[in-house]
């Protein structure tokens, strides 16, 4: 992280040395005018935003951090055997939905339960149905797996009545219990906290001069919520600019986002220097208009992934390919969460009230790794359940 923060200033003492070589043929003013601050004076080695870069760069190194211990439950009760749980999927094509399933399963094989998953397809008929088919199967637990319960509000309500426990996974903004949609507990790391320390990176890597582009799903209440926050803590900072907002759903990503991207660079241009998702997912399809473009793969622009950290994410960053950093999930122990918290419900117990820290990943602190997970916790997990 520390090795690149410094290649943004770089980008404007280029633009600069540009805008001198054009003197005699264009004012300075003309030139200058494509800075990101758009004050028309130089911004090179100064900050836009003292203040609140300050405040950022502390707070980036905060969740640089990796040696955090585990600070999750340590006691609960014993599991209760021979449950089934279905994971209802908002579409197992996002990386992050797909990454919880997957620790979902790996723990109930540790406790000893079965998992079915049912996947949404991303599409409200599809999540609406695949939702219908939970409930109908009259399972011990349902996973709400990154949709917003209030769109199959008709089969949150008759798991309501039939008294089947409903744990969220991104269901919903903030962790814990829910009273309305009524949800045993939310798993999630803030979103306030993701989209503030994902600001805070791009304020912190530019030094407080940016151009930003930002990328969302509007479709999603939770994404677009997200989307939201990051644009109000990139305001925060008078020489970062958001230059534009692009709402591709994450079903149509594949087939939208390098279409997008190229339309944007052609009309970006220089003033683009960074971007922040609500999902990495978009960087992967990003990446071949980026080198159609003739762009660098370690950017200009500087990509940061919003969530969910999935393994695609940390090799594209690990490998200096379109994407500097992510605010990673610890999918595989949310997942483990997820178990943990329905043998609470099953137990008559209160949900657990852990949310994980929020963390960033660059290639200077991921050690390589494609994932990113708080340690100790599956033998925690284990001696609680005593298995």
């Amino acid at each position: 992280m520390q090795g690149n923060r410094k290649a943004t200033p770089g980008v404007f003492k280029v633009r600069l040395a540009s805008c001198a070589l054009l003197a005699t043929a264009t004012l300075l003013t003309g030139c200058e005018g494509d800075s990101v601050g758009g004050s028309g004076e130089s911004t090179a080695g100064t900050s836009g935003c003292p203040a609140v870069h300050a405040k950022a760069e502390a707070a980036v190194r905060q969740a640089e951090q990796t040696d955090v211990p585990w600070n999750g439950p340590t006691s609960g009760p014993r599991k209760v055997p021979g449950k089934t749980v279905v994971y209802v999927a908002q579409t197992m094509t996002n990386p992050g939905v797909a990454g919880v399933a997957n620790g979902v399963r790996e723990a109930a094989r540790v406790i000893g339960w079965n998992v079915r998953v049912i996947d949404g397809g991303g599409t409200p008929a599809g999540i609406e149905a695949a939702m219908s088919e939970a409930v109908t199967l009259k399972p011990s637990g349902i996973v709400i797996g990154g949709f917003d319960p209030d769109s199959t509000s008709r089969q949150v309500s008759r798991a309501n009545v039939e008294r089947i426990p409903l744990v969220g996974w991104h269901a919903l903004a903030a962790p814990g219990p829910s009273r309305r949609p009524e949800l045993f507990t939310n798993v999630t790391t803030p979103v306030k906290d993701v989209a503030r320390i994902s600001a805070q990176w791009i304020i912190s890597h530019s030094d407080g001069h940016a151009g930003v582009v930002l990328i969302t799903d509007a479709s999603i209440p939770f994404a677009r919520n997200k989307s939201d926050l990051i644009r109000k803590d990139l305001a925060t900072c008078s020489g970062v600019k958001l230059l534009a907002t692009e709402n591709i759903p994450i079903p149509d990503a594949s087939s939208r986002t390098r279409q997008e991207i190229s339309s944007l660079l052609s009309r970006l241009q220089g003033r683009w220097t960074h971007s922040v998702a609500i999902n990495d997912l978009y960087f992967a399809d990003a990446a071949p208009a980026f080198r159609a473009a003739g762009r660098k793969g370690s950017g200009p622009p500087f990509n940061i992934g919003a969530g969910d950290g999935d393994p695609s994410a940390f090799q594209r960053i690990n490998s200096g390919q379109y994407q500097a950093a992510t605010v990673p999930e610890p999918l595989s122990q949310q997942g483990w969460q997820i178990v943990d918290e329905f043998n609470r419900a099953f137990s008559g117990r209160p949900a657990s009230g852990y949310t994980a820290p929020v963390h960033i990943a660059t290639a200077d602190n991921s050690a390589g790794a494609t994932t990113w997970e708080p340690p100790g916790y599956q033998e925690t997990y284990r001696k609680i359940w005593g298995t």
